[in-house]
Parts: structure tokens; C-alpha cells; sequence
């Protein structure tokens, strides 16, 4: 990809505020140093009557946000190139140390949980839990730093204002939240491109899970990321400037209000269908491998692997090249080409990859409904593609903010209310908020 002579550079490690200050947009500035206060009052509520109350200086706070992908749909299982933002809704924790190896943690809305961090052992009773998540950074950290003696439990209440199955990702924003967390209770000097991998670590191994790297990538280090998981050693990151605020534009994703329940298959068929492709032109995934050569083989494939495993390979031979036109455009301030490109991608993931709804339920086509509705309301301004894995969930719009409102009663009209959420990208990754120079909590 093109280096931006501005790029900005990746953060050695995790950044540490002395103000929520371009945390957040200025308008929301009031109502989130109230959120603040409220889970540091809960948090010492929690601790009352603990021996040992921790000073005033020594609560901090770890934000680290959601995302939202902007190109590259299902491209990174197979090592291929996204650009993905992190965004304004983040999770954080008001956090407390203690002088013991307990991690207690409350979450809003989630319950309460410990880990006892003297025990980094994978626990499969755990699996597809908060704790799973907490026991398996440590473990991460532990094992890549040599860290484990340094491990210190904590007290913390955890807020989350990252949509659960809206594919922004609240699951790695935690695992990047829980880093943040240990990293400074621990002197552990890991950047956020490790706190990303250390947190994939505890969900493919802790959480069970077989996720990518995109979404812990995202959160961990902030503004428009162009990964790379084809480069050498892995990955290759750089990090760009964008805000569509300055072309006019709102950056939008709708819920729909399907439901992921039972998808399992549909999401776990696209990686396999890509790779019995490549693994029939003698590849191990489809990084590097190009239209082309799909075309000259297309008889022999379809034979083999079937017409949907053709269709989704020849998505990702385009797909993966999407994202470096998409950064091209944003370097160039080139926004017609940053919008067809991204018109581009929505196409192919309906036609090719075929995961805008599941073939087990053609009665539920949330996402084709509302992209429909939107390529109507927008009459070819702007544009809207399928967010995050497909099948049920968000789609992601770019409305003109003139239009923002009525864009809003229309959608909300047709999914209810709450359905629309504008998104602003976040400059910043996973923050600590120095806990000495709190001055506007």
C-alpha cells in the first residue's frame, strides 16, 4: 500500500490522556466525563469497606474502542489486505489495583466475575466468557514478557457502550480493554499492534473462538488502519487520517435487527470454500492469488469445490486489492473514488461472496431490505455496503449530513427506533487516563 508522507505513526505503546479531549466528539464531552464519574463512584461503592481503599490518584481509566471495517469483507481469513476504523463508542473501566492476584471485574448489563490471575491455565468451563478473556491476556502477557510475576489483580467497572452483535467488534474491544488494563498495572511496555494479538490469542485459545486479527487491530491502535495479513512476518499496518465529515458525509450503520443465532455454518463456510479453492490451485489460503489465474482454472474449479466457492474466490482476488484503492482515494482527498470503491465492495459481497442472508432463512433479508432502502433514499449520492461478517446484523451507510435526519425516520421507520447510529472514527486506540491529572472529571 502507499505511504501518506503524513501517515500517522504506530504508537510504541499504550497512550496515556490527561484529558477526555479528543477522546470524544466535543458535544459528547459533558455527557461522557458523567459516564466517567459514574463508574468511578461505582467503583468506590464497590470497594467501601475494602482494607487498604485505594488513594484518590491511584483509580485510573482504560477506553479502548470498537470498530468499524471499511474495506476488505471477509478478506483477512485468508490472509488477504482491510482497512478497518476504530470508532467513537468504546468500552472502558474505571479500575483500581489491588495487592493481591484477583481480577474482579463488574460489567454493566453483564453481571460480576473473578479470575484469580496466580492460575494462567486455560479453562474450558470458562470458554465464551468474560473471564475466559481476562485469564487469557494475562496469560498472553505472561508467556510473550516474562510477565507473570508482575501480574497484579484489580478492581474494576467495566462500561460498554460498543453494540453487542452489531459487528463493531465489542468482544475485541474488551480483549484490548483487558490489556490496556494489565499493561499498566504491570509495567509491561507491550504496543498496541501486541496488546491486538495478545487479545486474538485469548479468543481463538481462552474464549474459543477462531477469530481474525482485523478487529483487535482496529481497536488497539486507532484512526483507518490498512493491515496487511499477506505481508511478511504476518501483517503489515499503517495508519491514516479520515474523517467523512469532511466531504459532507455521515458514516452510518443500521441495525436490522436479525438475530446471529445458527450462523455458525454460513460464517465458517466462507473461509473453507476460499481455501478448498486455493488448496485446488496448490495454495494454503488465496493471498496472491489473482483473478486470473481463477479464470483460466474456472471450469476445473467449479467441478470441484462447486459454483458459490468459485464466486466467493473471485470476490477475494478483487476484495483484497480494495482497500489500497481506498487508501489511495483518502491520501488524494479523492472522495468519488473512495465512494465507488466502497459501492464496489457492497456489490461483490452480494453477488459474489453471498452473504447478505442465509440460504437456511429466505424469509429473513434484513440486510438486502435495508440496503435496498437506502440506494433508493440516497438516488446515487453517497453509498452503503454490507458491515462485518453478513448473513444478519448491520449494514454501513455514507449519508450526506444535510440528510442525516431524514435518512434516520426512514430507517428507524422500517427497523425501529434506535435502528441508525452515526459513527465517528476515533483517533485513538486503547487509552489509559492518567489517574494524577484527572482535572475535567
Amino acid at each position: 500500500m502507499s505511504r501518506d508522507p503524513g501517515a500517522i505513526p504506530l504508537p510504541a505503546g499504550v497512550p496515556r490522556l490527561t484529558s477526555l479531549e479528543g477522546l470524544y466528539p466535543p458535544e459528547a464531552l459533558e455527557a461522557q466525563r458523567g459516564r466517567y464519574r459514574s463508574l468511578e463512584d461505582s467503583l468506590r461503592s464497590r470497594l467501601s469497606g475494602r482494607a487498604g481503599e485505594p488513594a484518590e490518584d491511584a483509580i485510573f481509566f482504560v477506553s479502548a474502542p470498537g470498530r468499524t471495517e471499511l474495506c476488505g469483507n471477509h478478506t483477512d481469513h485468508n490472509r488477504g489486505r482491510v482497512l478497518a476504523a476504530a470508532i467513537d463508542l468504546d468500552t472502558v473501566a474505571a479500575v483500581a489495583p489491588r495487592n493481591d492476584k484477583l481480577a474482579r471485574v463488574a460489567s454493566r448489563g453483564f453481571g460480576e466475575f473473578e479470575v484469580d490471575l496466580s492460575d494462567l491455565a486455560a479453562r474450558p468451563a470458562e470458554a465464551g466468557s468474560s473471564a475466559a478473556i481476562i485469564r487469557g491476556v494475562a496469560a498472553g502477557l505472561a508467556e510473550r514478557f516474562g510477565a507473570a510475576d508482575r501480574l497484579r489483580g484489580f478492581d474494576a467497572v467495566v462500561d460498554s457502550e460498543v453494540l453487542p452483535g452489531s459487528g463493531l467488534s465489542s468482544s475485541a474491544a474488551f480483549e484490548v480493554l483487558a490489556g490496556g488494563i494489565l499493561c499498566a498495572l504491570s509495567s509491561v511496555e507491550a504496543s498496541p499492534a501486541q496488546l491486538a494479538e495478545i487479545g486474538q490469542f485469548a479468543e481463538n485459545v481462552y474464549f474459543g473462538k477462531p477469530s481474525g486479527l482485523m478487529d483487535q487491530m482496529a481497536s488497539a491502535l486507532g484512526s483507518v488502519a490498512a493491515i496487511d495479513f499477506g505481508a511478511p512476518g504476518g501483517f503489515a499496518v499503517e495508519l491514516l487520517r479520515f474523517d467523512p465529515a469532511d466531504y459532507g458525509l455521515a458514516l452510518a450503520i443500521v441495525a436490522t435487527g436479525g438475530s446471529h443465532a445458527d450462523l455458525t455454518a454460513d460464517y465458517a463456510a466462507i473461509p473453507a470454500e476460499m481455501r478448498a479453492v486455493a488448496a485446488l490451485l496448490g495454495r494454503g489460503d488465496m493471498a496472491g492469488i489473482a483473478a486470473s489465474e481463477l479464470a483460466a482454472k474456472a471450469a476445473e474449479i467449479r467441478a470441484a469445490c462447486g459454483d458459490r466457492a468459485f464466486l466467493r474466490a473471485w470476490h477475494f482476488a478483487h476484495e483484497t486489492e480494495r482497500p489500497a484503492a481506498l487508501a489511495r482515494a483518502i491520501e488524494g482527498g479523492d472522495i468519488g473514488a473512495f465512494l465507488a470503491t466502497v459501492k464496489a465492495s457492497g456489490d461483490s459481497s452480494a453477488k459474489y461472496l453471498q452473504n447478505l442472508y442465509s440460504p437456511k432463512a429466505p424469509r429473513e433479508q434484513g440486510l438486502l431490505a435495508a440496503l435496498a432502502l437506502t440506494e433508493d433514499f440516497l438516488g446515487g449520492e453517497g453509498a452503503c455496503r454490507v458491515h462485518g461478517g453478513g448473513f444478519a446484523g448491520t449494514i454501513q451507510a455514507y449519508i450526506p449530513l444535510a440528510r442525516l435526519g431524514a435518512y434516520r425516520s426512514l430507517m428507524e421507520s422500517a427497523f425501529g427506533p434506535g435502528s441508525v447510529y452515526p459513527l465517528r472514527i476515533r483517533p485513538f486506540g486503547v487509552v489509559c487516563i492518567d489517574p494524577k491529572k484527572r482535572s475535567d472529571l
